[in-house]
């Protein structure tokens, strides 16, 4: 059992938390911005609250965070009353948040200046897969670190993964983005086309889902499509920032991301149609508007 605090508890962090202490085992003191929410969980779990992310890293041997952005990130951890402030020699820092690699090796280098361990890792699987504790886990920072903190993150993971050194963990979070991203306007124009030319579209999907054109998207996400319904998963608010962390990386190092930025700018027009909070699936709708 480890001692282990926990910053952030939004519909990723909540179950993620529950899963280190019901799963794991482990000896669980939780911090979130809205005090409420951190009590909700204490009432449903047990363990303890913290005022403060550096009253909750006191005397931790991991801290967990998974906030909302860069700025977010900094905050927690060498803002006032940050959690490097509270954590003893030796610790891990292990970061869950979607950030920039730029972020995650500035933070790399505090802590070591420090005598801290920070870890890179952020997850992808969506609400479902925090809840049901079945992340992949993409993890950045120095190897041996990494084997230490293992056996804590798999509580809430099915693939955990060592990527390299620090920022590796966000540079591979990257590429999942834009394999998302690609994946969600292919399936939308392909359910658009389908409708325009008159297909039964269950009878469409259940024949290509078996081929090739197979992805969790099409598995998991099709139905709603053709319905218009959005209320499902990960936000078009936070995608937008997800892309953008990947195409300023692309600006970055000369990577040529075309259909990355082009699928950006699509999701820009879905926060123009008033769908912010809308999910990733909502490509759709800019395609078929008559279904809102």
């Amino acid at each position: 059992m480890a001692k282990v605090a926990f910053l952030g508890l939004g519909v990723m962090g909540f179950p993620m938390a529950g899963h280190l202490k019901e799963r794991g085992g482990h000896d669980v003191t939780v911090y979130n911005r809205s005090p409420a929410k951190a009590a909700a969980w204490v009432e449903r779990f047990g363990g303890s609250l913290a005022a403060t992310p550096r009253a909750a890293a006191f005397g931790a041997d991991i801290v967990c965070a998974c906030v909302g952005n860069d700025d977010d990130l900094r905050s927690v951890t060498i803002g006032p009353d940050g959690a490097f402030d509270g954590m003893p020699a030796g610790a891990i820092f292990a970061d869950h948040t979607t950030a920039s690699a730029t972020v995650a090796r500035e933070l790399y280098a505090a802590a070591k200046a420090r005598g801290l361990n920070f870890l890179d890792a952020p997850i992808t699987g969506g609400q479902a897969g925090a809840e049901g504790g079945v992340l992949s886990v993409m993890v950045g920072g120095d190897a041996d670190i990494y084997e230490r903190a293992a056996p804590v993150l798999q509580a809430f993971s099915r693939q955990l993964t060592y990527m390299g050194p620090s920022g590796s963990g966000q540079l591979a979070k990257m590429c999942n983005q834009i394999v998302v991203a690609g994946n969600v306007q292919g399936l939308a124009e392909a359910i658009h086309f389908g409708m325009t030319v008159g297909l039964d579209m269950e009878k469409v999907i259940g024949a290509i889902s078996k081929g090739a054109a197979q992805s969790w998207q099409m598995e998991n996400r099709w139905k709603t499509m053709v319905e218009g319904k959005f209320e499902f998963g990960f936000a078009v608010d936070w995608m937008r920032k997800d892309l953008g962390i990947v195409l300023d990386e692309a600006r970055g190092t000369g990577a040529k991301l075309p259909l990355t930025a082009l699928v950006d700018q699509f999701y820009a027009d879905v926060q123009t149609m008033g769908g912010r909070r809308w999910d990733t699936s909502a490509l759709i709708a800019r395609l078929n508007p008559t279904k809102r």
